[in-house]
């Protein structure tokens, strides 16, 4: 496998994305139905999601082959609603390497400024291992089920 290439504090990405109905609060409905009468505006979940995609995207050029990132710590605030029709883009920089944890800043603004902030961590992951790993933990929760 090749190595991956320097992930260094200071790498910033950005991504920008359009609200519509699919994004907001009510939209969480289909799965937690505690949200059908809440406020049709752009839903925290979708946020740190956002912002997660940003962070994944910043660092796709610099792994290797079969590595991957996932998350495994966010700190964010939501601090402004946004309505559909907005733009919203996430900034995030990369603060802090140590081994295969990678540290963000993240920052979410839409059209009239800051929704959202906070640090958000991922992991940098051999995908095959990972997969493995969930496997035999299906295999060991099946196996209790059936105890």
């Amino acid at each position: 496998m090749s190595e991956q290439t320097a992930i260094v504090p200071g790498l910033r990405h950005n991504l920008t994305l359009r609200v519509d109905e699919r994004l907001t609060v009510p939209a969480l409905a289909h799965v937690f139905a505690g949200f059908a009468d809440m406020p049709p505006v752009f839903a925290t979940a979708y946020m740190v999601g956002f912002m997660e995609w940003a962070c994944t995207e910043a660092l796709r050029t610099h792994l290797a082959p079969g590595q991957a990132t996932v998350g495994t710590h966010v700190d964010v605030s939501h601090v402004a609603a946004t309505p559909v029709g907005l733009h919203v883009v996430a900034e995030v920089e990369v603060i802090a390497v140590a081994r295969r944890k990678v540290r963000f800043k993240v920052i979410c603004r839409d059209e009239t400024g800051l929704i959202g902030e906070g640090f958000h961590e991922r992991a940098i992951i051999d995908r095959d291992t990972f997969m493995a790993r969930v496997s035999t933990k299906l295999s060991s929760a099946g196996s209790a089920r059936n105890t």
